[in-house]
């Protein structure tokens, strides 16, 4: 057996200091970094039963030679999620060809502290392209479970196809996650994409299923402390269905505003109030630590998420934060939507973004999109849906034109990429999004106004919630209700939305090919039932070369 194994690193929040390294050498030169503490590690102490591995392993962002692996390590019973005690364990790490661990390619070790959580990651380099992995951690005697990962194609091979599942907005107040269990029964994913909202913020009771908590989440309070986004991380972790994905095929997820706090800009968020709840500064800090501790993302740039990935030549992703570096949301006060000095981006992040699709070579540029891109006028909704829906988003009850939270509230930045995709001619972008709670398949026109006559620019395809309230749940009618009424004046009012679904839950699957993007809309039969059935509602596509979006009657 040959060991292949480079350097494993783990991250750290803002401000942190230096990473704890500990290196051990099986067959191969490694070291391993720990993510970094805010605080120093208490005093390592004996542990009185064997330690555990209650939260599951997961991989993420996979490479051609590389899958970044995460676990968390219960050393002793008193040792929970944010409560910064434990002692120092040694935590192993195995990577096999097969699930039997006979041809084992890569292992080490790193040390979990209660610095980092009790968390560690290691990414593991010196793999294959395209290959399916197995991998487990174990420390004190004990053994996780066996979990499957896979690795991204070469950066320069022909890939026939890609399939990756595509969910977003999992509030554990709300109900099960089933669609989590469903994907991972499939053994066709390359892996799945979390596009925000994995963890809410909310105080118990603030935000369940029509005002009806299902299963009731740690800490009651809303969370704002690092204890308390490491404990809320910590309690989502324990869903079997959300282990059962986890273990099945790598993620790839960005982060929305309720990893923070709702409505989240650079500076604030609605759902904030400073002073009361500490500064906005300590907290944006300790939700961004909790969140690289306990989830596989390999941040580009440290305490962001925007990053590229590549998948042969078939496909590359750009994976947005359109929290950090956002104005706040307009209003009379902060500004108007068509502010030029407003962003939602970022300077940075949208240059980077704008050169990596024009370098970009590969037949799809796929964008992971945490907020709708497309253009939606509400304002052409009749009252009673109207309230409703400004309550889904957060907005003035009394009226309003547009969704200031989404690129909508950010015209600006919104032109100047749309303007840039025509300019330089570049086609096949298809922009992957959630955080509204609802279906959508749209193009993305260059002036809404006088679509279909001006161009589309790009395709989106936005997935609805896994649990997190819609209109219907607000409403609070049979579902399908609202929808019925409101998806053709959604359309009327925007003629390049191809489809929009209000009312239900679900997950999406996207597969690519050269020929065609195609979104496949999946749909639970009852968010707060356990054992929730799943059913293929609707598919569009996009075919190559037209900045369109088509229904196609048939799911992959």
């Amino acid at each position: 057996m040959t060991s292949r194994y480079r350097s494993s690193e783990a991250f750290q929040g803002l401000n942190s200091p230096s990473p704890r390294r500990r290196t051990v050498v099986k067959a191969a030169a490694a070291t391993a970094v720990l993510a970094g503490p805010l605080a120093a590690a208490l005093p390592a102490r004996a542990a009185t039963d064997a330690p555990a591995f209650l939260h599951g392993i997961a991989s993420g962002d996979p490479l051609p030679d590389g899958i970044l692996l995460w676990t968390r390590v219960t050393p002793t019973p008193a040792a929970i999620p944010g409560s910064g005690v434990g002692p120092d364990t040694e935590v192993s790490w195995t990577v096999a060809k097969d699930k039997a661990f006979t041809t084992i390619v890569s292992k080490g070790s790193l040390t979990a502290t209660a610095a980092s959580d009790h968390t560690v990651k290691a990414d593991i380099r010196g793999l294959e392209p395209a290959t399916d992995y197995w991998f487990r951690f174990s420390a004190g005697g004990t053994d996780s479970p066996v979990a499957r990962t896979r690795t991204a194609p070469a950066a320069n091979a022909a890939v026939a196809g890609l399939r990756f599942g595509v969910v977003t907005c999992a509030n554990w107040e709300a109900g099960y996650f089933s669609s989590y269990r469903h994907l991972a029964a499939r053994n066709d994913l390359d892996a799945w994409l979390h596009l925000g909202d994995y963890i809410y913020e909310y105080k118990s009771g603030d935000y369940a299923a029509r005002g009806t908590v299902v299963r009731p989440h740690s800490p009651a309070n809303e969370i704002i402390t690092l204890a308390d986004y490491r404990t809320r991380h910590g309690k989502y972790k324990t869903d079997p269905d959300l282990q059962a994905l986890h273990h099945k095929a790598p993620v790839v997820a960005i982060w929305d505003d309720h990893e923070f706090a709702d409505n989240a800009w650079s500076g604030g968020a609605v759902n904030h109030t400073e002073g009361a709840e500490g500064t906005w500064t300590a907290r944006q800090a300790a939700a961004k630590q909790a969140y690289f501790e306990w989830m596989p993302v390999r941040p580009a740039i440290e305490g962001t998420t925007y990053r590229r990935l590549r998948f042969g030549k078939l496909a590359d992703l750009s994976l947005l934060d359109l929290r950090s570096f956002r104005s706040q949301q307009a209003s009379t006060a902060s500004g108007t939507v068509d502010d030029p000095d407003r962003t939602i981006t970022g300077r940075a992040q949208l240059d980077w973004l704008k050169a990596g699709l024009k370098a970009s070579d590969t037949t799809w540029r796929l964008v992971g999109n945490s907020v709708m891109i497309a253009p939606f006028v509400i304002g052409s909704l009749t009252a009673d849906l109207l309230k409703p829906l400004a309550k889904l988003l957060d907005l003035p009850q009394n009226g309003i034109g547009v969704n200031t939270d989404q690129w909508d509230g950010y015209t600006d930045d919104r032109r100047e990429l749309l303007a840039h995709l025509r300019s330089n001619a570049i086609g096949n972008t298809v922009f992957l999004t959630g955080d509204i709670h609802m279906s959508w398949a749209n193009d993305v026109p260059v002036d809404a106004g006088t679509y279909p006559l001006s161009a589309s620019a790009a395709t989106e395809f936005v997935i609805t919630s896994v649990t997190s309230d819609n209109l219907d749940d607000i409403v609070k009618v049979p579902e399908g209700t609202v929808s019925a009424i409101a998806a053709p004046l959604i359309q009327i009012a925007n003629r390049h939305v191809h489809w929009v679904d209000t009312d239900r839950h679900g997950y999406g699957v996207l597969d690519i090919t050269a020929d065609r993007a195609q979104m496949d809309y999946y749909v639970l039969s009852d968010r707060t039932n356990a054992n929730a059935t799943s059913s293929w509602a609707r598919s569009y596509r996009t075919r190559t070369g037209t900045q369109k979006v088509e229904r196609t009657y048939d799911p992959v």
